[in-house]
């Protein structure tokens, strides 16, 4: 069976204010879904790409690295540029989260909230490939192939170059080196049960940004992909009530 690629959505607004929103490491612009929604009933516009590799079949993932993804998330950006709008957030998760932060150096941005984003290398590699192994084994089950099939495109698959999961050990590097370059209000959003990013990762990011306006908080009893936890309302209240702290163009 063929699996829907997902696409890229924008959800309009009704005030002058934009949101790039930035979906995690073998995840969609589902991911995002729901906080776009939440926030286009607050009078946000909301855009979200989909990064090169996502959402399709495995082996595709594995022929990306984040310059590809980022040359998605420049896309968006404009996106939002293109359609009138002078002041613009930014918001990501996981892989998403760590891209909002470059975001921050590298455009004008009114405010940045990286949700459980990586930022230190230790033990990275072997969380982020057991991730990816079990997203490709989940995929071909959506597929709804046999499991002799799957046993024999997994052993296949396994065998793949691991540039892709060395990229993100790259971009976490690059952006580790210029957190101290991000100005504008950031709020760090941390899940307590996250399996992949620890908690330090968000310590490190509001203590090495120079962000005046800084807050973190974190939710004790939410996983790793936070903005699909049962408790997302309070999720999205939070990052709304930050959004609306921000100073807006009229």
């Amino acid at each position: 069976m063929k699996i829907k690629a997902p696409k890229p959505f924008t959800f309009e607004g009704e005030s002058n204010r934009a949101v790039l929103l930035l979906h995690g490491f073998t995840g969609s612009s589902n991911d995002v879904r729901m906080l776009g929604r939440y926030l286009q009933k607050q009078g946000y516009t909301s855009h979200a790409p989909v990064f090169p590799g996502h959402g399709v079949p495995p082996e595709q993932l594995m022929q990306t690295d984040w310059h590809d993804w980022w040359a998605a998330v420049e896309e968006g950006y404009q996106h939002l540029v293109d359609r009138g709008f002078t002041t613009i957030a930014v918001c990501g998760l996981s892989l998403g989260g760590l891209l909002s932060l470059k975001v921050g150096y590298t455009f004008d941005v009114n405010g940045i909230v990286p949700m459980c984003a990586p930022v230190m290398q230790q033990g990275m590699n072997d969380r982020l490939y057991q991730g990816v192994v079990d997203y490709a084994k989940q995929y071909k089950q959506f597929e709804k192939k046999d499991e002799e099939t799957i046993e024999e495109e997994m052993d296949e698959f396994e065998t793949m170059p691991l540039d892709t999961l060395a990229s993100i050990d790259e971009l976490i590097f690059d952006v580790r080196d210029r957190l101290a370059n991000i100005k504008q209000p950031i709020k760090v959003i941390q899940a307590g049960q996250d399996d992949l990013v620890p908690p330090e990762n968000a310590d490190v990011i509001y203590e090495e940004v120079s962000s005046k306006h800084r807050d973190r908080v974190l939710y004790e009893n939410a996983p790793h992909v936070i903005t699909l936890w049962e408790e997302k309302e309070r999720l999205h209240e939070e990052i709304v009530a930050f959004l609306d702290s921000l100073e807006w163009s009229s």
